[in-house]
């Protein structure tokens, strides 16, 4: 058997871990195979908050530009040509 690098799981690793075991028992009450009280869940919603990111929280903010290319291995008009008439506004 090979021997192992490092002995001890990382604190990421560890609470990657933890976060998966509170999700397997709330979708296991969703399923209706564990029963948990309104309290117990509120708690495993809290404590899900806190090692996994809210996605709703991000917002993206700035201007997204976008610039268009063609290839040709033959071009059909010399290249100030080309730039005059694909020319964009920057």
């Amino acid at each position: 058997m090979a021997t192992r690098i490092r002995r001890q799981h990382s604190d990421e690793v560890r609470t990657k871990i933890q976060a998966s075991q509170i999700i397997n028992r709330l979708v296991g009450h969703v399923d209706g195979k564990i029963e948990m009280t309104n309290s117990q869940v509120r708690a495993a919603l809290g404590l899900l908050s806190k090692v996994v990111p809210d996605l709703a929280a991000i917002q993206h903010s700035g201007e997204v530009a976008h610039k268009h290319f063609a290839v040709s291995d033959t071009p059909e008009h010399a290249p100030e040509e080309w730039d005059q008439q694909h020319a964009t506004i920057q």
